[in-house]
């Protein structure tokens, strides 16, 4: 079987090894980015299925990654979730073009399920 391919960004190695060990046991192939200017490369390379990105990272934040990946016609149709800690995330995902959105600190079994229905959509 095919694994779909997720790709996670995320500046925190401890939230980066938690969801790349959550998600590879569900079945799926983790691409984990720690430094954001790194992310269209991994893109371009790996043409992940899902994204999973946070919000509040140094140099390229998670906003102007998504607002660049939809201005781009081959990466604008990829399914992307915000995670973030921030109370402003939401209006700031939405605002970029993201698909979903979830809090920090997150339910994993939600994560994995929001991950799952995007995935299969």
């Amino acid at each position: 079987m095919y694994n779909k391919t997720i790709l996670i960004c995320d500046d925190d190695e401890g939230i980066l090894d938690m969801l790349e060990l959550i998600l590879e046991e569900t079945g799926y192939r983790i691409i984990p980015v720690k430094n954001s200017l790194l992310i269209y490369e991994e893109i371009e390379k790996q043409s992940p299925d899902l994204i999973l990105l946070d919000l509040w990272m140094p140099v390229l934040s998670g906003d102007q990654v998504l607002r660049t990946l939809r201005k781009n016609p081959e990466t604008n149709n990829i399914p992307v979730i915000v995670i973030s800690a921030s109370r402003e995330g939401q209006r700031i995902a939405n605002e970029a073009g993201a698909d979903d959105f979830i809090a920090k600190p997150f339910d994993l079994d939600q994560l994995v399920n929001r991950v799952q229905k995007l995935i299969a959509a």
